[in-house]
């Protein structure tokens, strides 16, 4: 990044991808470590996926997501995904991570190991800096288990547990839309794979539920969204060079 900070009024881009789901990021983070946020207009609460790095307020600067009752849901507690769950009194997050949320570090949520100025294009206004940046506490209102259904009173969205690029990721699968948002665990670019065979092994069994669902469209964690056609053709190449 160079030394020019970008403007608050600046740091988020909003845009509508259909079927009621806002896509809400921010662009001066570089691609890679840049979260994908989502908003899901429901008819008595919306739904939020997820809240990016949260340098910049999401409720200031984004009246989106100030108009309804919402639950903001944590696909996982990595910093990236997590930053402004402290402005949104109803969260959700699964069992696995209930505890980071409720009280993160920068080593557990990661952000000592990748905030640095080298993820920024451009860097957040004052007084960002990122020796400081650290997650608030956002303690979850609902705990969230596998086979658990959001509500948002027309639309109902299944929790599905995938560890294996955390121990409580999750992915939300909408049946009837046949809309999937996926987390981190399968997205359109490189994927980020515990290390350990325990966890090796949860990432082959959360591929493995992923891809037997009928999805038409896949919103995840980073990157942009895909086809069902795709999902399954990802899905089923990184399978195969596992050897399965």
């Amino acid at each position: 990044a160079d030394g020019m900070r970008a403007r608050a009024e600046d740091w988020w881009r909003v845009r509508s991808v259909g079927d009621g789901v806002t896509h809400i990021d921010e662009p001066h983070i570089r691609d890679f470590y840049r979260c994908n946020v989502w908003h899901v207009r429901g008819r008595d609460t919306d739904m939020l996926v997820d809240s990016g790095m949260g340098v910049v307020s999401l409720r200031d600067r984004v009246p989106l997501v100030t108009e309804r009752p919402l639950q903001a849901v944590a696909s996982h507690t990595h910093f990236d995904h997590i930053g402004l769950h402290h402005e949104f009194p109803c969260r959700l997050c699964h069992a696995a991570e209930a505890h980071l949320l409720r009280a993160p570090t920068r080593e557990n949520t990661f952000a000592d190991k990748y905030v640095t100025e080298g993820i920024f294009t451009t860097l957040p206004p004052e007084p960002f800096a990122c020796d400081t940046y650290a997650v608030k506490a956002a303690p979850a209102q609902r705990i969230l288990w596998d086979g658990d259904v959001i509500d948002l009173g027309d639309r109902q969205f299944q929790v599905i547990h995938t560890p294996g690029h955390s121990p409580g990721g999750i992915a939300l699968w909408e049946a009837a839309m046949d809309i999937l948002f996926s987390g981190d665990i399968v997205y359109d670019g490189e994927l980020i794979e515990g290390t350990s065979d325990l966890e090796q092994g949860q990432y082959i069994t959360s591929m493995e539920r992923l891809l037997r669902l009928p999805v038409r469209v896949v919103h995840g964690g980073h990157f942009p969204s895909y086809s069902g056609e795709r999902h399954r053709e990802l899905i089923t190449d990184w399978l195969k060079a596992k050897g399965r």
